[in-house]
């Protein structure tokens, strides 16, 4: 079903660029034609994308069997063990960076229990992802160089006249839709990370257990960055929230001038920027700095000094939570990769404001994890080496407010 989702959207791309080169040569009715076929497509791929993503869902869902789970953990630690490789597939991997949003470690018992006195190695307070990772769209694009993905700037404007004014006259010809592409490629991510040797005190299971996810918290840590802020590049491979661009090179995202830093009409602003003339956004998460968190809590009324904005955290996750302003409820998650708007300077993309669904992060292939033992052994630490293939952009124009300064 994925595969033919895939095929069907590379179809769709190419009767939507046909489509565009008739309207170009002012050939309308051959437009028409072609725009009816990519109508149909849609509902075709709508169709398979509810599908996959309701068998995503129970996959997701599905709670593991202990002794399927235990004979594959062991298997997989005498691998490790050995300094062998061991992989996870896209969907497998897409699965483990939701678990690991749950902080799975050796504690949860998910696997096994740990076994003798102090052979738990714990983790560091806070030692928690940014949310943004388990909220966005993930697809599985294994076997793919890059993947187009298509999607409308502006609609078909309709006209009108008086009957008796357009009588046996050619009507005015209506505004031409405009459609943008959004192009996800391929782009390398390394994870490397550090465990003291004395986990191979644990057993087997255990082992496994760890290192797997302590690999999948790194691999989820990068993507929170990425999926932010791009790989970084002059012409990137992968964008960001920040940085998305369609393949003719205009802004996916809407920039929204905040002027006056943090204060009580920031939320409104942000609440009221996104989402089109008729509407108000639907679905949407406000991304921001803790910095800036901080400052909206801050703030109180001029004359009663209560708080204008009550921060209400998620009791079993800290990284999300919602602000309530007023009669609205503003979700909204913590990303350390975002720069504060409190105190920023000029000409400065801080918070975001969208839904994240609107953006589609793509992993293309396995996952790849190995321990090496020689890297750190005179620090007595194993380093976990991974490897995987990934890609993103914005897939809906103006699917994300990005809050920017104003230049000096």
């Amino acid at each position: 079903m994925r595969r033919k989702l895939i095929d069907l959207q590379q179809q769709r791309t190419a009767v939507l660029e046909k489509a565009e080169a008739f309207l170009k040569e002012g050939k309308q009715a051959e437009y028409r034609s072609e725009m009816e076929k990519v109508s149909n497509m849609n509902g075709e791929i709508k169709d398979l994308q509810d599908l996959i993503q309701e068998q995503d869902r129970k996959f997701m869902e599905k709670a593991p069997d202990r002794h399927e789970e235990r004979d594959k953990a062991l298997e997989r630690a005498d691998i490790l063990q050995k300094g062998g490789e061991i992989k996870f597939t896209a969907r497998e991997t897409i699965r483990d960076l939701y678990q690991a949003s749950k902080q799975v470690t050796l504690a949860t018992g998910t696997i096994v229990e740990p076994t003798g006195a102090g052979s738990l190695i714990r983790d560091p307070l806070g030692n928690v992802v940014s949310s943004i990772v388990d909220e966005v769209y993930v697809q599985d694009l294994t076997g793919m160089g890059s993947f187009l993905e298509p999607y409308v700037i502006t609609e078909l404007d309709a006209k009108g006249g008086k009957v008796t004014t357009n009588a046996g006259t050619a009507r005015t010809v209506s505004t031409d839709p405009t459609f943008g592409v959004a192009k996800i490629s391929p782009y390398e991510l390394n994870v490397t990370s550090y465990v003291d040797r004395n986990i191979s005190r644990l057993s087997p299971a255990s082992y496994y257990e760890k290192i797997r996810s302590m690999a999948m918290r790194a691999i989820r840590r990068k993507l929170s960055e990425l999926i932010v802020k791009g790989d970084g590049q002059a012409s990137p491979d992968m964008f960001g929230i920040l940085n998305a661009k369609n393949v003719a090179g205009a802004e996916i995202f809407k920039k929204l001038e905040i002027t006056g830093g943090v204060t009580e009409s920031l939320l409104t602003e942000l609440f009221f920027g996104y989402g089109g003339d008729e509407t108000i956004g639907a679905n949407a998460r406000l991304y921001l700095n803790k910095k800036d968190l901080l400052a909206l809590g801050k703030i109180r009324g001029t004359q009663d000094k209560k708080r204008v904005f009550e921060i209400r955290p998620e009791g079993n996750n800290p990284n999300r939570g919602v602000i309530v302003d007023g009669g609205t409820m503003i979700p909204y998650a913590i990303n350390s990769f975002l720069t504060a708007l409190d105190g920023a300077g000029t000409e400065v993309q801080t918070m975001v404001y969208g839904d994240p669904m609107n953006y589609e992060l793509g992993l293309f292939g396995d996952y790849s994890i190995r321990v090496d033992e020689s890297v750190k052994a005179v620090e007595r630490m194993f380093t976990i080496l991974g490897d995987a293939m990934v890609g993103g952009n914005l897939v809906v124009d103006k699917g994300f407010v990005v809050a920017t300064t104003p230049g000096a």
